[in-house]
């Protein structure tokens, strides 16, 4: 089971341009909104026609711009699942698990399908009840049946999870890890959420600008990024511009210091990425020690946000804004750092607080450095 992805589409100034292929496996397509990832996947079920290029599934052409293949969505056997599920309201249940069985199939063998797929996803005691009378899991449930009655060689999800609280998140997730138990092909799962790829994703494409920037799997994704969007995507909180100094310092405009770190730094680093838990508390100056000021904290459940400001910054860095200017300049230039509450022998009291001093610590061999 494959899927074959190399395609090009342009919408005035934006334009997608991917090639990627996957095996039988979950495939994520991470990245922020925009960035094009449920344009591809629209594009591989036939919803959109890209401009040129070539898409395969199983070894069936669905589009080559080149031979003329452009298969209807009908035609292309993909099962496709929205952020809303796409119920149809005026249909029972079983008869909207039906809705995707080919019509040529015969009635018999329907029925057949349709009992097993609402048993295997425990709604048969919904069979006749519409979608209106479905709680938000159950109406998940009936879609995922739906998806697997169609038997189609290609599953697609896009952002199912988006708009459900955290509680009910975790639960319909292990819907969802049993559907990728059962299904045996290719699964592309779109998401803006790296801890929700990691979970389901064999493998991660990261876009940025109708482009991937880089493929690897989850966990070389967050302990390795190779690219500024990477970086951010992967939950690090730090990511300032740098230029190269030498093979192992680089400068960064925007906070104003030079940063030491163990990797080696190409000569057309692009930025640095810092986690904000890497930081840490020192006792005065020394090797990767800075002094900085607090700027602003806010708290959570069990950590403290500091924003922070180095005091010591360079004539040639950018100009420093205040809190009540451009918001996003304003974060770029601090250094985010989350404390552990229980750091403290005081617990809360101990945690720095807005207008303290500090010697706070940027360990070298925690620094990421990319390129692109």
């Amino acid at each position: 089971m494959t899927l074959e992805v190399d395609i090009k589409k342009t919408f005035g100034s934006y334009s997608l341009d991917v090639s990627f292929k996957a095996e039988d496996e979950v495939f994520g397509l991470l990245g922020a909104s925009g960035c094009g990832k449920s344009l591809t996947m629209r594009s591989i079920a036939g919803i959109e026609t890209p401009d040129e290029g070539r898409i395969v599934v199983n070894g069936q052409v669905f589009f080559d711009s080149e031979q003329g293949i452009n298969l209807k969505p009908q035609e292309r056997k993909t099962a496709l699942l929205f952020q809303n599920y796409m119920l149809f309201p005026n249909l029972t249940v079983e008869q909207n698990v039906a809705a995707g069985i080919p019509k040529e199939t015969p009635k018999s063998e329907r029925d057949v399908i349709v009992a097993e797929e609402l048993q295997r996803f425990d709604v048969a005691a919904f069979a006749k009840r519409y979608p209106a009378q479905l709680s938000g899991g159950q109406q998940q449930r009936v879609a995922l049946a739906r998806m697997l009655a169609a038997r189609p060689g290609i599953l697609m999800l896009d952002e199912p999870f988006s708009a459900l609280d955290s509680h009910l998140k975790s639960v319909l997730e292990q819907n969802l890890t049993g559907l990728f138990e059962l299904f045996e092909g290719t699964i592309l799962y779109v998401s803006h959420d790296i801890d929700e790829a990691v979970r389901f994703c064999d493998t991660i494409a990261v876009m940025e600008q109708g482009k991937l920037m880089e493929i690897d799997k989850g966990r070389e994704l967050i302990e390795n990024p190779k690219s500024l969007a990477g970086i951010k995507l992967g939950g690090c909180k730090n990511a300032p511009d740098a230029v190269y100094v030498d093979d192992h310092t680089v400068y960064c405009p925007q906070w104003g210091v030079e940063i030491r770190t163990s990797q080696v730094v190409p000569k057309d680093v692009k930025a640095i990425g810092l986690r904000a838990f890497n930081l840490s508390l020192a006792d005065g100056p020394g090797e990767g020690v800075y002094r900085m000021r607090v700027d602003r904290v806010s708290d959570s459940r069990f950590d403290r946000m500091a924003l922070l400001e180095f005091l010591d910054r360079r004539e040639d860095a950018d100009e420093l804004v205040g809190a009540s200017e451009q918001e996003m300049h304003y974060l770029h230039q601090r250094v985010f750092w989350r404390i552990d509450a229980g750091v403290g022998k005081s617990g809360w009291d101990e945690l720095p607080n807005r207008g303290d001093e500090l010697w706070v610590r940027i360990p070298e061999g925690k620094i990421y450095i990319v390129n692109k």
